[in-house]
């Protein structure tokens, strides 16, 4: 009898614990978003410019969300190296355009630095693809039957081998992205304020993403992608290659985070070893935010997070006279992951998952 009013009373306290979280983050947010927008502080054209960089911030998170959500739709388990990954990519586009701008391709007017960019693109699309297979190959296939906890470390294991083989062959220094100079200017786009660069980075991403979809929902690989996600057994029983499916979603992945590692390059123009940490992890962060296993989620979960990181710290904490708002952006993005999941937490769009699985 006890025992049942303790697990009562914990219950109860857990209840109002979680209600008072919620009612004080809401507040924070409500009252702070009124304080700061009273201010004045901030113009028009301040918050555009802040719109502007979340887009170019969330489209990159989309894009390396995917690898992630489409990793966990088909085997259930989280892939820890796509981080580097992505970092991987951006190492690649880096060097084939260091090779491009040598021939002069990146001074040559628009259209021929667009070119360029699109080689890049593909280069590393490729290296991101070929070191994705080889740690599926190698680090994840011979443990699909293990325990859960096994395939995570070697997760784990692989992102922490890619991290330093690079920082090994190409040191701990930052390396500067060649961008043509037409990529810099601000962009005629009415209301937002953004560059060419920050035009280029979301149209990329969502063509990549629209492409992407229509490749999966429609084509007939995508299809046997889907069944695989489903149910292995009945898919294999159908006469699809479950193998062939597994590592066309890392090829997939890894060619959508090559890409993003380009992209960010030329947006943010400072590239090292150690670059795929914090955006991996805000990218699985985006996954989550969507609905993990849920392709239009990861844009979705992307894009809501870029934003928050962009605008929240400024709209929510400006007005409480917090000097650095800027250096919180991890503290409000999470905590509205957070607040995201309590209320709903198959994230946005839901989770996918077969009705045996859920």
């Amino acid at each position: 009898m006890n025992a049942r009013k303790l697990d009562r009373v914990t219950d109860v306290a857990i209840d109002v614990f979680m209600w008072s979280f919620k009612a004080v983050i809401i507040a924070v947010v409500v009252v702070g978003s009124v304080l700061t927008l009273l201010s004045g502080t901030y113009t028009p054209a301040d918050w555009l410019e802040l719109v502007g960089a979340g887009l170019t911030q969330g489209s990159i998170y989309a894009m390396i969300a995917l690898g992630y959500t489409m990793v966990y739709g088909i085997l259930r388990m989280i892939n820890f190296a796509h981080g580097e990954i992505f970092m991987a990519g951006s190492f690649g586009g880096y060097f084939a355009l260091v090779a491009l701008a040598s021939t002069g391709m990146l001074s040559q007017g628009v259209a021929v630095s667009l070119f360029a960019i699109g080689l890049a693109i593909l280069a590393a699309m490729a290296v991101s693809v070929l070191l994705a297979v080889g740690v599926e190959r190698i680090a994840y296939r011979p443990l699909r039957d293990a325990p859960r906890l096994v395939p995570l470390i070697s997760a784990i294991g692989a992102s922490l081998f890619l991290q330093y083989s690079f920082r090994g062959f190409f040191g701990s220094g930052l390396y500067a992205y060649p961008t043509p100079d037409f990529l810099k200017q601000d962009a005629p786009i009415p209301l937002l304020s953004m560059r060419w660069v920050d035009v280029l980075v979301v149209v990329a991403s969502l063509a990549m993403m629209t492409v992407l979809y229509l490749f999966v929902m429609r084509s007939k690989l995508g299809t046997s992608i889907r069944a695989v996600s489903e149910d292995q057994g009945t898919a294999a029983l159908m006469g699809i290659d479950a193998n062939r499916a597994i590592v066309m979603t890392f090829v997939i992945g890894a060619a959508m985070a090559g890409a993003a590692g380009v992209l960010y390059g030329l947006a943010f123009i400072q590239v090292t070893y150690f670059m795929g940490v914090i955006p991996g992890i805000k990218a699985f962060t985006a996954a989550v935010l969507g609905g993990i296993g849920n392709v239009p989620g990861a844009l979705l979960g992307g894009l809501f997070l870029g934003l928050i990181e962009a605008i929240g710290p400024t709209l929510f904490l400006s007005g409480f006279g917090v000097p650095a708002t800027n250096q919180l952006k991890d503290a409000v993005a999470f905590t509205m992951l957070v607040l995201v999941l309590v209320f709903r937490p198959s994230g946005i769009l839901g989770e996918r998952v077969t009705r045996s699985r859920a």
